[in-house]
């Protein structure tokens, strides 16, 4: 590759092109190689294509022109190609237009984008759009892979649902930015950024006078929290407790809030009831249809407004919580989907639940750990969490 010489693979799909193509750029000899008898567990194709596009080639065929897009599944042969050339290739481990640095700095800059990653061109083209919309909070144009986010949860009325209301707002900004120092010190390389995810309905064991079992927080009430995390350079989640109204009634009341471009939603199946049921019976659930509908509004809203991605979480410590989860459509560009899982007690309790939840998650997802000041084991340190694996790329506290 460093001599300018093109990478092929002969299979026995292409055996013969492959041949042809040998005769015709003349080549003098040819070698066979077998395929390694104990190929290396450490060596990933993923990793293979991001070390190929770092290499400088001594001899190219042409320097400048279009940047070549390249993600972990395209292959290997077509990266040493395409480096060989001397063209710039850019790796993005995202696969997705918007971790480009060439398309960031000029979104109608001219580029080539090789492999399935980039099939889809309505989405490719939609993510390139998404460029022209502002940053997310921490830079960039994506949340996830560029950042990691650590929060703490609760509910502004006070401590009694989590520690985000056991100090004002501005208090509770100065505590987080603190986690995140810890965490960024473990990592300098990643970028940490903080969030709130404030319960904006929090389920009750009365009825109510709308009788959906839910008491929806206001605007008003939410709006100073949203704003201190939003000053403070990070993100404000909403988090739905919805009893038995549906995910996405409640999530339209909060369209105000939503519309500010750090302002993301969550929702909790443990607090969705059916018909005739009530809080704390059971632990609650919800079907993909609901949560696809949700998601829907939710990507519209960011599309109708113009904004920059947002995150859409999902919280789950048990399967039956998220009833045919394999059908969430989880493609569209404008959100960033994250799976929450919220088990709690010991160690070993907690990676039960880390391990069921994660098993057959489609790909688009992104994994949320949670720690609990008061129900964990111990609960784990900033330490102990970033070395979970996978690591958590969102960290809540409760």
């Amino acid at each position: 590759m460093k001599r300018g010489a093109p990478l092929l693979v002969r299979t026995a799909d292409n055996a013969s092109a492959i041949d042809a193509e040998i005769k015709r750029l003349g080549a003098q000899d040819v070698i066979t190689i077998d395929e390694p008898q104990t190929p290396d567990p450490e060596i990933s194709e993923a990793n293979i294509v991001d070390k190929i596009s770092q290499l400088t080639p001594e001899s190219p065929l042409f320097d400048g022109g279009a940047s070549i897009l390249v993600s972990g599944h395209t292959t290997a042969a077509d990266v040493a190609t395409a480096r060989a050339s001397g063209a710039k290739v850019e790796y993005l481990s995202s696969g997705d237009a918007r971790e480009s640095s060439t398309l960031s700095a000029d979104p109608d800059a001219h580029v080539v984008a090789l492999g399935p990653s980039f099939a889809n061109k309505e989405r490719f083209n939609r993510q390139v759009e998404m460029i022209n919309y502002g940053e997310v909070p921490g830079g960039g144009h994506l949340i996830f892979p560029s950042h990691r986010v650590v929060a703490l949860y609760g509910h502004p009325s006070g401590g009694a649902l989590g520690v985000l209301g056991e100090q004002p707002a501005e208090e509770a900004v100065n505590r987080v930015n603190d986690l995140v120092g810890k965490y960024q010190a473990i990592d300098p390389e990643e970028s940490v950024i903080p969030a709130f995810e404030i319960i904006a309905t929090v389920a009750s064991s009365s009825a109510g006078p709308d009788g959906n079992y839910s008491n929806e927080g206001n605007v008003d009430e939410l709006r100073p929290w949203v704003k201190a995390i939003g000053d403070a350079g990070g993100i404000a989640i909403l988090d739905l407790q919805p009893g038995s109204a549906s995910f996405l009634e409640q999530a339209q009341q909060f369209e105000e809030l939503l519309k500010l471009p750090h302002v993301g939603l969550a929702i909790d199946p443990e607090w969705r009831l059916k018909p005739g049921e009530k809080p704390m019976e059971r632990v609650g659930s919800v079907g993909a249809g609901e949560v696809n509908q949700t998601a829907a509004w939710l990507r519209d809203l960011v599309k109708d407004n113009e904004l920059p991605q947002k995150v859409f979480v999902v919280h789950q410590f048990q399967h039956q919580m998220v009833q045919d989860r394999e059908t969430l459509d989880t493609t569209a560009p404008e959100l960033s989907w994250v799976l929450h899982a919220d088990g709690h007690g010991t160690a070993g309790d907690k990676f039960a639940t880390w391990d069921m939840v994660r098993k057959n998650l489609q790909p688009e997802f992104y994994l949320a750990w949670k720690n609990f000041i008061d129900e964990d084991q111990p609960m784990f340190t900033p330490e102990q969490t970033f070395k979970i694996e996978p690591r958590p790329w969102f960290v809540s506290y409760q």
